[in-house]
C-alpha cells in the first residue's frame, strides 16, 4: 500500500486518525471537522465517498465530481491522504487496510459506527452549528430565481 510520503514517514505508535464524508460543497463545517479530527491523531485519513455510494444512499448525485471533491480534501493541510469510499460496508476494511487507531464521525452519525469500536477508538464530533451542505443546497435553491444588485433596488 503506497499512500505518498507524509505516510511512509509515520512511527508504529502513530495515532492514525480516519474519517469519512461526502464534502460535497466544501464549507467551514468540512473544514472544521477536519480539522478537529486531526488534531486528534498524528495523521489524517479522509475516505471521500465515490459519486456511485452517494447515488445508492440518497438516489442523487454529488454537486461536485469525486475527483474535484477529493482534490479539494487534499489541499487541506490537516489532510495527510484521501481515498474514495465505494461502499458504506467496507468501513472495517478501510480502518484495518489503513491502520486506523481513531474513527471521527460527525454527531449527527452517534451510534451508528460503535461496531468499529473493536478495533478503533470512535469518536464522534459536533457538527458546526447552522451550515450543512444541505442546508447550503436549499439556500441556493431558494434564491435562483432572485438576482442580487446592491445599485438597483426595486420599488414595492
Amino acid at each position: 500500500m503506497n499512500i505518498g510520503k507524509k505516510m511512509k514517514k509515520k512511527s508504529e505508535h502513530q495515532k492514525i486518525v480516519i474519517t469519512f464524508g461526502t464534502f460535497d460543497l466544501f464549507h467551514l463545517g468540512h473544514l472544521r471537522i477536519l480539522e478537529r479530527a486531526a488534531a486528534l491523531g498524528d495523521f489524517l485519513i479522509v475516505g471521500v465517498s465515490s459519486d456511485e455510494l452517494n447515488y445508492n444512499k440518497k438516489k442523487v448525485y454529488p454537486t461536485y465530481s469525486q475527483q474535484d471533491r477529493k482534490e479539494i480534501v487534499e489541499a487541506i493541510r490537516y489532510v495527510g491522504h484521501v481515498f474514495f469510499e465505494e461502499s458504506l460496508e467496507r468501513k472495517r476494511e478501510y480502518l484495518l487496510k489503513y491502520n486506523g487507531s481513531i474513527l471521527v464521525m460527525g454527531d449527527d452519525w452517534e451510534g451508528k459506527f460503535d461496531e468499529f469500536s473493536d478495533i478503533v477508538e470512535v469518536v464522534y464530533l459536533p457538527r458546526t452549528e447552522l451550515i450543512s451542505t444541505t442546508e447550503a443546497k436549499n439556500r441556493i435553491l431558494d434564491q435562483a430565481g432572485r438576482v442580487y444588485d446592491p445599485v438597483f433596488k426595486p420599488t414595492l
